[in-house]
């Protein structure tokens, strides 16, 4: 998306994400803290959901959790409630630094690959160069859309009475491309250029995980069940997904004469249609017992999780190598 389409976005959704720095040591309690403040956001009118992002490589103590709600009056009533400023205080002691926040107005959640990660990147626009700064963006997108990896950015201005940058977000398949390109001579020789347009710059980093897949519709779950779950659970709705399709459409299509490429992205197209929109709700619904991260609290119910998965795999080996023989 271009920085010039996104200057003026839906105003049905806003989303604010929170960056924090925990204390050495303090991972746990830092985490019991959160889980409160979640619970607290959940009572406000307007609250869709909450992802809390672990930190990456290279920020072990940087902590990242994204609240989203349905309109932008709805998150601010939520960030200037005084529950929430009681919570942000007693936190203070499980912090190095001040917590930042950047709220994005439109937007939705993105798809995203198993190691996919978005960079969040905040800037202080100097006062009257708002147009050269987009400008200046719109150029480091078209130049970042060459680096490998790229999967897509979005720019948010800000937002009036609530904070005052500009945010872009971009995400990357890898971790070592998003780093390429950030350690990259282009981008260095972009910020020397930008800098006569922004004050100052900072940049987040978030990994999820199949985020698009993953979300549960009730608001209940503090994040994205971890990825080993989140890798058995879409085997388990691909496999099926590809070997029907190979029997069905894949014979059709062969009979018909249609060149295998083009066999083969229907063919994509059509597990990915299913995956998103019928299998993959239907198996959360169903494992919501083993992939919900606040139901899911002792060992037993990862283990039986898991051996029900495995059982499922092993009865759809059954059932179409029957099949194909």
């Amino acid at each position: 998306m271009s920085p010039r389409a996104s200057r003026e976005p839906p105003a049905e959704n806003a989303t604010v994400v929170t960056s924090q720095r925990v204390c050495a040591g303090r991972a746990d309690d830092y985490q019991r803290w959160q889980h409160r403040m979640n619970e607290a956001a959940r009572e406000f009118d307007g609250f869709e959901g909450v992802e809390v992002y672990p930190p990456v490589a290279g920020d072990e103590n940087e902590w990242v959790a994204v609240f989203r709600f349905a309109g932008l009056d709805r998150l601010t009533a939520w960030l200037d409630s005084g529950r929430r400023r009681e919570l942000l205080d007693e936190g203070q002691e499980f912090f190095e630094g001040t917590p930042t926040q950047e709220v994005l107005r439109g937007g939705a959640p993105a798809e995203q690959a198993p190691e996919t990660v978005t960079a969040v990147i905040s800037h202080e626009v100097k006062s009257g160069r708002e147009e050269e700064f987009l400008s200046w963006q719109e150029k480091a997108f078209k130049a970042q859309a060459k680096s490998p990896g790229f999967m897509g950015s979005e720019l948010f201005k800000p937002v009036e009475g609530v904070q005052d940058h500009w945010v872009a977000v971009f995400r990357y398949d890898s971790r070592e491309h998003l780093d390429d390109w950030l350690a990259s001579d282009v981008r260095q020789e972009l910020l020397e250029e930008g800098r006569a347009y922004f004050a100052s710059y900072d940049v987040r980093k978030v990994r999820s995980a199949f985020s698009g897949w993953f979300r549960f519709g009730d608001g209940k779950e503090d994040s994205a069940p971890p990825n080993w779950k989140q890798a058995m659970t879409v085997l388990l709705a691909l496999y099926p997904t590809v070997a029907v399709l190979n029997l069905t459409e894949g014979h059709w299509l062969g009979e018909l004469g249609v060149p295998a490429y083009i066999g083969l992205f229907i063919g994509n197209v059509l597990s990915v249609s299913a995956l998103t929109w019928l299998l993959m709700p239907l198996v959360n619904k169903a494992l919501a017992f083993w992939l919900v991260p606040g139901r899911a609290t002792d060992y037993r119910v990862h283990l039986a999780g898991a051996a029900v998965v495995v059982l499922c795999y092993v009865l759809f080996l059954v059932i179409f190598g029957l099949a194909t023989h």
